[in-house]
């Protein structure tokens, strides 16, 4: 059983750094995240929020059923910070901006666009590095819909690099995985407890990829 990393740890939290391809509330022991941190200590874990399969990075989960609450409160106000850094396709106009696109689903696990039955959606982005006809940007979800940053840079025409589910197939095969990394995320002050900030470093199937397009934001 491959161990996931503990990034930060308190009486009431939990957080791990997700490797791409596990499941986040998956309940068996080969695709799921849960039972493999379960399996390594005791109590019971809640999941608190989620990342797609094929997303690595930061994840929170709930030692208690009072943080657990907690943090949902925090989540569902919009108070829990998030960053990520996302490889985006095509040539990215301007070097920041604000993407507000209402989403809903519409079906098969797709989201889409939907002016008049979407919920408000807004991702804050900026651009790290341009690499050839491609961007490593920072994005910043203001709102928390499922597949939200890689539906919202699709819908503007430039999707998220080997994302399967959004974009050209065959041109989004050229890449090993979904450049995608949960980045950092930041937790307001919970039961007496001050702000809390948790960073994950992008894995090596990340960099590796970024590495051979020449980037140098990842050298320092």
């Amino acid at each position: 059983m491959t161990g996931v990393p503990v990034l930060y740890e308190s009486d009431d939290i939990l957080v791990v750094d997700k490797p791409e391809g596990l499941v986040s509330n998956a309940r068996d022991l080969e695709s799921g995240l849960l039972p493999r941190v379960q399996g390594e200590r005791p109590g019971r874990l809640f999941i608190v929020h989620r990342l797609d399969k094929e997303v690595s990075g930061v994840l929170i989960l709930a030692k208690t059923a009072a943080a657990h609450r907690l943090l949902n409160d925090a989540f569902s106000r919009g108070e829990v910070r998030k960053t990520y850094l996302a490889l985006v396709r095509g040539a990215v106009a301007g070097d920041k901006g604000v993407i507000d696109r209402p989403l809903r689903e519409f079906g098969s696990g797709r989201m889409g666009v939907d002016a008049a039955r979407g919920k408000p959606s807004r991702t804050e982005w900026e651009v790290v590095e341009r690499l050839g006809e491609t961007a490593l940007l920072r994005a910043r979800p203001l709102t928390g819909r499922r597949h939200q940053i890689r539906v919202h840079f699709y819908s503007i025409g430039h999707p998220v690099a080997g994302d399967l589910k959004y974009g050209d197939r065959a041109a989004q095969r050229a890449f090993p995985r979904l450049m995608l990394h949960a980045l950092d995320i930041t937790l307001p002050p919970l039961g007496g407890a001050g702000e809390v900030k948790v960073a994950s470093p992008p894995p090596a199937s990340f960099r590796a990829v970024l590495d051979e397009m020449g980037s140098r934001h990842l050298d320092s």
